[in-house]
């Protein structure tokens, strides 16, 4: 398994995609391409993972469409590697979140353009996933739900490393070093050596309870300031969500991640 650094394959998969084209690669650009991302010799499994994998955040309401690039993009993705397995995991947000946060990391961009006649309350993650899924038919799509990410990561870097439930990986807790305070983290640790979890989900349970404790406020809330967000409009988005999620789970040849 080797998961390079962003840096390493970006640049080199948008130009190789701009060259082609939409065209399917032959198999000396695909192995350039392998070569040139990673310098094992071979590998049974290569992660590319990136926030700006499918688009840019001034281009996710593009052509007035939730992340309208997602089938295309993704197909291409695929494209590249026409020979091998190719899977998609992608963590879902909370429209009520999510919007102020990459409105957060635009530049000149007032919110009406940013939105591009999109109505919040329109927004479906499922919409996103039924084009990928029209789109790269035979490629495992793996989901979740990122406030749920603390509870889960365990199981997301074992669904992203594709290995056994019962392999032992390190760095699970991380995440929560993060998030905890110093103090609260040791405790957890420490509750952990002395009442080791029987399984997964009672580990779960653990980690929601010391979470209840121990988590920094900064770091797992965020300011929501547009303008015209009441509480209320907050509610109803976040309402809206997680019916789409309920919708998500029950998507077929859909690996939903739920806590």
């Amino acid at each position: 398994m080797v998961v390079p650094g962003p840096s390493r394959f970006r640049k080199l998969i948008r130009e190789t995609l701009a060259a082609l084209g939409g065209e399917t690669p032959k198999r000396e650009t695909q192995d350039a391409l392998v070569d040139a991302i990673i310098d094992e010799d071979e590998a049974t499994r290569l992660i590319l993972s990136g926030e700006h994998m499918i688009c840019v955040p001034t281009r996710i309401f593009h052509d007035s469409e939730f992340y309208a690039l997602a089938g295309k993009k993704a197909q291409a993705l695929a494209g590249l590697f026409p020979a091998t397995e190719v899977e998609f995991h992608i963590g879902l947000r909370n429209p009520a979140t999510f919007i102020p946060s990459v409105f957060e990391r635009t530049s000149n961009v007032s919110y009406e353009n940013f939105m591009n006649e999109i109505n919040p309350l329109d927004i479906r993650w499922s919409d996103v996933l039924k084009r990928i899924k029209a789109a790269v038919p035979n490629a495992t799509l793996t989901v979740w739900a990122n406030e749920d990410t603390p509870l889960i990561w365990a199981e997301i870097m074992r669904e992203l490393a594709g290995v056994d439930p019962m392999v032992e990986l390190s760095g699970t807790d991380d995440l929560l070093a993060e998030i905890m305070t110093r103090s609260g983290f040791k405790r957890f640790q420490s509750y952990l050596e002395s009442h080791p979890p029987r399984n997964e989900i009672q580990k779960r349970r653990v980690i929601a309870a010391f979470l209840g404790k121990f988590a920094m406020a900064e770091k797992i809330e965020q300011e929501l300031d547009i303008e015209g967000w009441t509480d209320d409009y907050v509610d109803q988005l976040t309402d809206l969500y997680e019916e789409d999620l309920d919708e998500v789970q029950r998507m077929h040849g859909v690996n939903f991640i739920a806590p």
